[in-house]
C-alpha cells in the first residue's frame, strides 16, 4: 500500500563500487525546454514545492515531469520556457509487480493515487532566472559591468587573481 512509501527513515542507498544493485534512476533528462537561451532571456522564475516529507520513485519523478513539458509546451509553446527538476532520486523504492487480475485496474489507481503528494506551493522566486541573484541587484550588477554571460548563467568578475587575467575578463564584460 501507498502508506508504507510515506516517509524516509533512513539514509538514501546510493549506488556506488560497494552497492552496484541498485537501479538507475528512470529520469536522464533535467532540463527541458528551450535550454540554450540567454540570461536576460527568462528573468521570471516560479518554483513547486512540496510541503509533505516523502520519498518518491524515479518513475513519480518523471510522470510529473512529462506532464508538465506537454502543458506548458501545448499552451505557451516550445522554445517560451525552461524547466528544470532540481531533485534527484536517490532513495530506491521497489517496485511491486503490476497485478493481472479482475478489478485491478482499480487497485493499481488507489496506489498511483494516494502515493503523489497533494499538498503543493507555488513560490515566485525573487531571483533572476536559475542564478542566486535578486533582480534588481542583477541589473545593478550588469551595469557596473561585473557579470560576464555565460548561456543560462552567469560569471562574476571578481577582483582576485593575476592582474592581466583581471584585465582581460573586464574586456569581456
Amino acid at each position: 500500500p501507498a502508506r508504507c512509501y510515506c516517509y524516509c527513515k533512513n539514509k538514501p542507498c546510493r549506488k556506488s563500487r560497494h552497492n552496484r544493485d541498485v537501479p538507475n534512476p528512470k529520469v536522464k533528462v533535467f532540463d527541458l525546454g528551450h535550454k540554450h537561451v540567454s540570461v536576460d532571456g527568462f528573468p521570471f522564475s516560479c518554483h513547486l514545492v512540496s510541503d509533505e516529507y516523502e520519498q518518491l520513485s524515479s518513475k513519480a519523478l518523471e510522470a510529473p515531469h512529462i506532464c508538465a513539458n506537454k502543458y506548458v509546451a501545448k499552451v505557451a509553446g516550445k522554445d517560451v520556457f525552461h524547466l528544470r527538476v532540481r531533485v534527484h532520486p536517490y532513495h530506491v523504492i521497489r517496485i511491486n509487480k503490476m497485478l493481472s487480475c479482475v478489478g485491478a485496474e482499480r487497485c493499481i489507481f488507489f496506489f498511483l493515487f494516494f502515493s503523489i503528494t497533494l499538498s503543493n506551493r507555488n513560490i515566485v522566486s525573487r531571483k533572476w532566472g536559475f542564478m542566486n541573484v535578486i533582480r534588481e541587484g542583477y541589473s545593478r550588477l550588469k551595469e557596473d559591468k561585473l557579470v560576464i554571460e555565460d548561456s543560462a548563467y552567469v560569471q562574476f568578475i571578481r577582483p582576485k587573481g593575476p592582474l592581466q587575467q583581471n584585465l582581460k575578463t573586464q574586456l569581456r564584460a
